[in-house]
């Protein structure tokens, strides 16, 4: 009923505009709730907004708008404010509709076709499959999963997706590290470690080895002095911290030359062996976190059918490549980069860059008409390299979005927790959920828009009080639930209850909250921002729970309580229709 309201008072706005002024009857009518109470239920600009244009003082023009304004039955009141501003005040029946139009609509209720089913691609997480996901990727996961849900709801034709970094550099290193750990357990306790510092070092790298001895016996094993052949040493004393890691990732590296030599056309299978295992692991973190994807691209695909090879050549006809020192470069300078970034190195291997031009030319080719990235906020600046690319390709750098997330941080007991993928020493997401729950997982990573820093206070999110924020809202809606269980009518009742009873200010405000989630999930919807929702929960969460102790609901007059009965269960359906676009469940008790 509030967009249904704001459109009869935009009408009745226009009007009055055709009266006092036919040659503007086309502008804008912005119609917007008051931030205080007291100055209405709706708010007009328009009188200010046209003050110029007309050559008026904004306070006369809203006087000849407000004196050509038609009655209606939905207006109580309508005055001037202000410099300008001309405030609507609406009758108890206008404010209460809202309960009916809830409880009819239901689960629709708030769903909005501004996105006009237009084809979106989210891509999000999209994390090396390179160990178990961690508490940071967590908060992208809950973010993106979310704004899914919320642009569906908005209309969209949403489309989730992952894109798998299954080419690179550290799903190689990911082998090698469990190679290495391999070796370890084929030559037995008391032999000399042959793993570097630097390769991955978490448990389960050692488990993957172990699968990979029970499946395959010593199949894979090979001598140490075989595999250490021309890799540099260990940096020693004398070198500088940049130097040693220079010199460590080196080692690296000859150390993944040796395995592909050493392995033969078995390299890949051990590669394809810890990439399968940890893509599953992910998927089924993720699955069990509420976080669906409909596609899981493959960055290896990109090379396959030739799309990179194709997108460099692309942007070399168009004039934006150039040869320095035997590598191709990318002059991204001409978009607004700091510096121009290499895309095909001189020993002919493509950078990490030239795939991902290669995926977005594949994102735009599928017909998205809206693509929104989801990155983690040290990323940001990597925003100006890959729009400047979509711009040289010749396609619209602003059909691409990109929603930035800062990474949480977990703190237990006042102590920070660490989340170091490579050095195995980070708190994963599935044992922060089965600490503290799905529900707390989701509903805490969107309290805070994504771009801003998140602490997630572990203490907090377990404890069962007021403060919590997810159990308030929980909490809210089972005591809904508790209220229809003990009314025990047929719910079919409450939508042709008679609301007139309803008119106290608590139920007034009660109503009014309620009207504003339609206009809420568009907001959200449009800022990409699922926080949005969140804050909405929580107060209307607040404004029922006041409710609910400073009035009787089941009350003896059978009138008075389907009345009450009825708003109540509209809150009920509203908490869950918010609640189901943040992934969190709706308990029926507690």
């Amino acid at each position: 009923m509030s967009h249904d309201l704001k459109s009869h008072l935009a009408d009745l706005m226009r009007v009055a505009l055709h009266s006092v002024a036919p040659a503007e009857a086309d502008t804008t009518i912005h119609i917007e709730r008051p931030k205080q109470a007291a100055h209405g239920d709706f708010s007009c600009n328009l009188a200010m907004q046209l003050a110029r244009s007309l050559k008026r003082n904004p306070r006369q023009l809203a006087e000849l708008l407000l004196s050509e304004l038609p009655p209606s039955p939905w207006v109580s009141k309508a005055e001037i404010a202000g410099a300008g501003f001309i405030n609507f005040h609406l009758p108890p029946t206008a404010k209460i509709q809202v309960v009916r139009d809830v409880l009819e609509q239901a689960e629709d209720f708030g769903r909005s076709t501004s996105g006009g089913r237009r084809k979106v691609l989210v891509e999000f997480v999209s994390a090396n499959p390179t160990g178990p996901l961690h508490v940071g990727h967590g908060r992208g996961a809950a973010y993106g999963g979310s704004l899914c849900k919320l642009l569906a709801f908005a209309g969209w034709d949403v489309t989730s997706e992952y894109y798998v970094n299954d080419a690179g550099r550290q799903m190689d290193i990911l082998a090698l590290s469990t190679w290495l750990r391999y070796l370890e357990l084929c030559s037995g306790e008391g032999t000399p470690s042959l793993f570097p510092p630097n390769a991955y070092q978490g448990d389960y790298v050692r488990a993957m080895a172990s699968q990979l001895l029970t499946a395959h016996g010593e199949r894979y094993r090979r001598t140490a002095s075989d595999v250490l052949a021309g890799t540099p040493g260990l940096p020693g004393a004398e070198r500088t911290d940049a130097e040693a890691a220079q010199q460590r990732e080196a080692q690296l590296d000859a150390l993944i030359v040796n395995a592909k030599h050493l392995l033969g056309e078995e390299w890949q299978y051990v590669h394809d062996f810890v990439l399968t295992e940890q893509l599953a692991d992910c998927r089924g973190d993720l699955e069990e976190s509420g976080v669906h994807f409909d596609v899981w691209f493959s960055e290896q695909s990109l090379f396959a059918t030739g799309m990179v090879a194709r997108c460099v050549e692309r942007l070399e006809k168009g004039g934006h490549l150039y040869v320095q020192d035997g590598a191709r470069w990318f002059r991204s300078t001409t978009f607004g980069d700091e510096k121009d970034r290499v895309i095909q190195r001189d020993n002919g291997f493509y950078t990490y860059f030239a795939s991902d031009i290669a995926y977005h030319l594949n994102k735009y080719e599928r017909g998205f008409q809206r693509i929104i990235n989801v990155w983690g906020a040290d990323h940001h600046g990597y925003i100006p390299r890959v729009k400047g690319a979509v711009s040289a390709l010749g396609l619209d750098p602003e059909v691409l979005e990109v929603a930035l997330v800062q990474f949480a941080v977990l703190y237990r007991s006042g102590c920070k927790a660490s989340m170091s993928t490579r050095s195995g020493d980070f708190v994963t997401l599935r044992t922060l959920r089965a600490e503290v729950g799905n529900d707390a997982c989701r509903f805490f990573y969107v309290l805070r828009k994504s771009d801003q820093h998140l602490d997630f206070d572990l203490d907090l999110a377990k404890s069962q009080s007021n403060d919590n924020p997810v159990f308030y809202v929980q909490y809210a809606h089972a005591r809904v639930r508790s209220l229809l269980a003990l009314w025990a009518g047929e719910p079919q009742v409450l939508a042709g209850a008679d609301l007139d009873p309803l008119g106290s200010a608590r139920e007034l405000a009660l109503a009014a909250r309620l009207g504003e989630f339609p206009e809420v999930v568009e907001a959200a919807a449009g800022e990409l921002a699922p926080h949005l929702i969140a804050f909405y929960l929580r107060d209307l969460a607040a404004e029922f729970h006041s409710h609910y102790n400073a009035e009787r609901i089941l009350v003896d007059d059978p009138a008075i309580r389907d009345a009450r009965i009825a708003l109540a269960a509209a809150v009920g359906q509203v908490i869950r229709n918010g609640m189901a676009i943040l992934g969190v469940s709706c308990p029926e008790s507690m």
